[in-house]
């Protein structure tokens, strides 16, 4: 393990790799920044919005960037910033949270209450050029993401069950069915958060407030626990121009000075070689 970025970022969330520009994407929620870092160049970049920006994710056609923001959907392409859904509105207790593009480069993404009130939040699918839709109702907070390599299982997290969950996935028309419990974690270990999946299969899972990353193997078995010197670590994904880097983010929002003292690494980007390649990040199709 080491430290690929010291950024102390107070709620770093959502790593992607963009392959196509060579960098690692990344939100700091609490700050309201979109950050982009160069592992080739030590290039970095941070562009500030109005309100908690929750994810990023690239487009693959066109210029822009999908943003995650409070309520709203945005496609943002450095000039203006167009407004492709909104959900929850009278829900003012709730935000976007985790968002991922499926294969097919649909969206997923998914709401949470900031109040933890149970089942007040959900999981809904952007296809381009319909209508954003509620798939998964009653959850509170919806968070990681991710995809079988054969693309037959999503995988997700609604962190306060202690729970990762699969799906059945159906590639070409995004259906989901038979929920179904893939791994529990116990409260004792940390929250479960944000997820990525390598090409073998494996399920990283990072354990907020558990100071570290988890894999299990495709049958749901505790594969390998990496420990992490800091206590939140919120979300995995592999980068590299060899997608052999693990790259992991991290928290500092609420702890208090003592702990920031404890854990100076508190916000960073950290950098894992766990000996197996991951999947390329998907982009939005629209």
């Amino acid at each position: 393990m080491r430290v690929a970025l010291d950024s102390r970022d107070q709620l770093g969330e959502g790593p992607i790799w963009d392959g196509r520009e060579g960098e690692l994407l990344r939100v700091d929620i609490a700050r309201g920044r979109v950050l982009g870092w160069s592992p080739s160049t030590g290039s970095a970049w941070s562009r500030e919005h109005d309100g908690e920006v929750s994810a990023v994710v690239p487009r693959a056609h066109g210029r822009g960037r999908l943003l995650a923001i409070g309520h709203r959907i945005l496609l943002d392409d450095g000039d203006r910033a167009d407004v492709l859904a909104t959900v929850e509105d009278d829900q003012p207790g709730n935000r976007f949270n985790d968002c991922k593009c499926d294969p097919q480069g649909r969206l997923w993404v998914g709401t949470m209450s900031k109040e933890r009130a149970v089942g007040a939040a959900a999981l809904y699918r952007l296809s381009p050029g319909a209508e954003i839709e509620r798939v998964v109702a009653g959850t509170t907070i919806s968070n990681g993401l991710a995809w079988s390599p054969a693309g037959d299982r999503m995988y997700f997290i609604d962190s306060t069950t202690q729970r990762v969950d699969v799906f059945d996935f159906d590639a070409r028309t995004g259906a989901i069915a038979d929920r179904r419990t893939f791994a529990e974690i116990d409260p004792l270990d940390g929250l479960p958060d944000g997820m990525t999946v390598d090409a073998e299969g494996g399920v990283w899972v990072c354990l907020f407030g558990g100071a570290a990353v988890r894999r299990y193997g495709v049958d749901g078995r505790l594969d390998a626990v990496i420990a992490l010197p800091v206590t939140n670590p919120t979300s995995p994904a592999f980068g590299g121009s060899a997608l052999r880097t693990l790259y992991v983010t991290s928290a500092r929002h609420r702890l208090s000075a003592e702990q920031l003292r404890a854990e100076p690494l508190a916000g960073a980007v950290l950098a894992i070689e766990p000996g197996v390649a991951g999947l390329p990040g998907n982009r939005f199709a629209g």
